[in-house]
């Protein structure tokens, strides 16, 4: 039996896209256009994820893949529901998460993957609840994502900047915004009087 040739499947597919967008310009068929891209990009998803979950070498599949599901997820999403942001950012930070859940060495994932959550959080704070000054909740997301770098993939270091950008959102997303001038104020004061009351001691 003669194969099937996958010209004639993606030409069917563009026929189908082109008339579907066509009835949705048209007022016939709202709508029909976001579903033909996200049914693409579906397909294109599972592509890379079948590639991820069936070889565990190729995780780089997990990014393209969770992104592409993301952006599927955000096209099927209604425009004023403020979550389009939301779905596509997750899931490429969900992307980021499954390499490193796939490979414990590979800890460098948890940054970027808790970084783009954050975002996608913060996008959805200001979109759907209307929260203009989200810097605070950006910070201690980034402080929690050091937090799990240290916890997970034991490395001390990554305390440091935790505490700094926890103690940055406390300060940004609180009423004690105004009270960071005077601790830059405080930092400069008390690290130069350490280094000439260290230069006399010397």
């Amino acid at each position: 039996m003669k194969r099937l040739d996958y010209r004639i499947l993606i030409g069917i597919a563009l026929v189908l896209g082109g008339i579907l967008m066509l009835l949705d310009r048209m007022g016939i068929l709202v709508g029909a256009g976001n579903l033909f891209w996200a049914a693409i990009l579906l397909v294109g998803a599972a592509i890379f994820l079948f590639w991820f979950f069936s070889d565990r070498s190729k995780w780089w599949a997990a990014i393209p893949g969770f992104a592409l599901a993301g952006m599927a997820g955000s096209t099927l999403l209604p425009g004023q529901s403020g979550l389009g942001g939301l779905a596509f950012l997750g899931g490429i930070g969900v992307g980021f998460w499954a390499i490193y859940f796939a490979g414990r060495e590979r800890w460098w994932a948890i940054i970027p993957g808790g970084v783009l959550l954050t975002l996608g959080i913060t996008s959805l704070m200001s979109d759907v609840f209307g929260v203009t000054n989200s810097g605070g909740v950006f910070f201690v997301g980034l402080g929690l994502t050091f937090i799990l770098v240290g916890l997970l993939a034991k490395m001390k270091w990554a305390y440091i900047p935790a505490a700094v950008l926890l103690l940055l959102g406390f300060f940004v997303g609180t009423p004690f915004v105004g009270v960071m001038e005077y601790v830059w104020i405080g930092i400069l004061l008390v690290g130069g009087a350490i280094l000439v009351a260290s230069a006399f001691r010397k």
